[in-house]
């Protein structure tokens, strides 16, 4: 089976280490867990790794967090790969820091990624991961707080989330949407 795993986040050095990259964090752990190597690809950095049975391109777009529809409906169409094989990382206000919520389709909870994502694609089921960076700012802070490089509390508990993170991305690929809710939900 093949699987395309969108990681949601901003190309730049300016953007590395900041809470709306995290996307691109957990395809990077992957990668590196499992022996990819991300190159330059259409409105992406793109790898394909194996686990067990399943083939994963994760694909890094390139477009900014608001333009992703267009990498992800590129690479779906290229690749022929069904929507329900689709998932996409990113992050969310929403919820505490380091928690995962797994979902299989569903709004894009005022997230500009997501909301890109189903507009190119013209359709919301697709299978979705979010990541907490919680939601400590004053209001009207919002994008200077996504924005944000992480604090040295979650600094220190990272790593440990984000490997979590790419643990349920291989259960999504081997055991199915359903598996993975069940169980990092």
């Amino acid at each position: 089976m093949k699987y395309l795993i969108a990681g949601l986040g901003n190309a730049g050095d300016e953007y590395v280490n900041t809470r709306h990259n995290i996307g691109f964090d957990i395809l990077d752990a992957l990668s590196d867990d499992l022996g990819g190597k991300f190159e330059d690809g259409r409105h992406t950095f793109i790898t394909e790794v194996r686990f067990k049975r399943s083939l994963l391109v994760l694909i890094k777009p390139t477009t900014f967090v608001n333009l992703s529809g267009k990498a992800v409906r590129y690479w779906q169409r290229k690749l022929k790969i069904p929507v329900e094989n689709i998932l996409v990382c990113s992050d969310d206000i929403s919820l505490p820091f380091g928690k995962v919520r797994i979902k299989d389709s569903g709004g894009d909870g005022g997230h500009n990624g997501l909301a890109s994502i189903m507009q190119m694609l013209e359709t919301n089921q697709f299978a979705r991961l979010r990541f907490g960076i919680d939601n400590n700012y004053p209001k009207g802070f919002q994008s200077q707080y996504v924005l944000s490089q992480w604090d040295s509390k979650e600094q220190k508990e990272l790593s440990k989330a984000i490997g979590e993170a790419a643990e349920a991305v291989k259960c999504f690929a081997v055991e199915g949407v359903n598996s993975a809710m069940n169980r990092y939900n």
